[in-house]
């Protein structure tokens, strides 16, 4: 069931597949109409690594969908959207609990910025001793900022037991978070939280669920369309096969 939830006050570079730069800092790039992906890096083990979010910018305000990775980077990021579109980020929205998605939470909440999770997601980074948003949303839901639609969707354990999904029906943009894989991975990367047994099923219930889907921004790495969906299945299948 979504529970409609209503918010009321609740620089552009061109587009480029994979277009992103090695090692460090924040890196923005238009996807289209008014969303936005940005990267920062984090290490995994001793390798710098892209992690992508995502933002919105509507007629009056911006919404974030998950936090940079990189500490050194939440202000900036705040600084770069003031200075590019000169309006507010008054949400941020995360897709599962990792640190790639959640880093932000606590800083972000001090600025004055209303946070959300899923229930699930808030009462993981609850046991596990990680920042939590300030609000929890149980169903799937639908947002409305300023006239703008998007929604939540849980398919099903993945890359975590609470991994999301968000869908931006009137630009055909999902956000497929760490759940979707890149083009670019050859493996499942870390995965020691993954659920192997449902995570191809939860994938194909994102496909079948936004089949009009033209672009497809996964957690990491280049972004591009449905055929991630595919290669992440590959991959999952591929993991499965090897752990016997």
């Amino acid at each position: 069931m979504k529970t409609p939830i209503i918010l009321l006050i609740v620089f552009s570079l061109p587009f480029v597949p994979g277009a992103q730069q090695p090692g460090s800092g924040l890196n923005i790039f238009h996807l289209e109409g008014g969303l936005y992906v940005y990267t920062t890096y984090g290490l995994s083990g001793t390798v710098s690594t892209p992690a992508n979010g995502m933002y919105l910018v509507t007629s009056n305000h911006v919404v974030l969908f998950d936090t940079p990775w990189d500490e050194a980077q939440f202000q900036p990021l705040l600084d770069s959207i003031e200075k590019k579109h000169h309006r507010p980020v008054i949400a941020c929205i995360v897709t599962h609990y990792h640190a790639d998605r959640t880093a932000g939470l606590e800083y972000y909440r001090e600025k004055g910025i209303n946070t959300w999770s899923s229930e699930l997601t808030y009462r993981l980074c609850g046991e596990k001793g990680l920042n939590q948003a300030i609000q929890y949303f149980v169903n799937d839901t639908v947002f409305n900022i300023d006239g703008y639609s998007f929604e939540t969707y849980y398919p099903g354990p993945g890359h975590t037991e609470d991994n999301i999904v968000l869908w931006f029906p009137a630009d055909k943009v999902l956000y497929g978070g760490c759940l979707i894989k890149s083009n670019d991975y050859k493996t499942l990367g870390y995965s020691p939280d993954s659920n192997l047994y449902d995570w191809a099923g939860s994938v194909r219930n994102v496909l079948k669920k936004f089949p009009e889907a033209a672009y497809v921004v996964p957690g990491h790495f280049s972004w591009g369309n449905k055929n991630s969906l595919r290669h992440t299945i590959k991959l999952v299948r591929q993991k499965k096969s090897s752990s016997g």
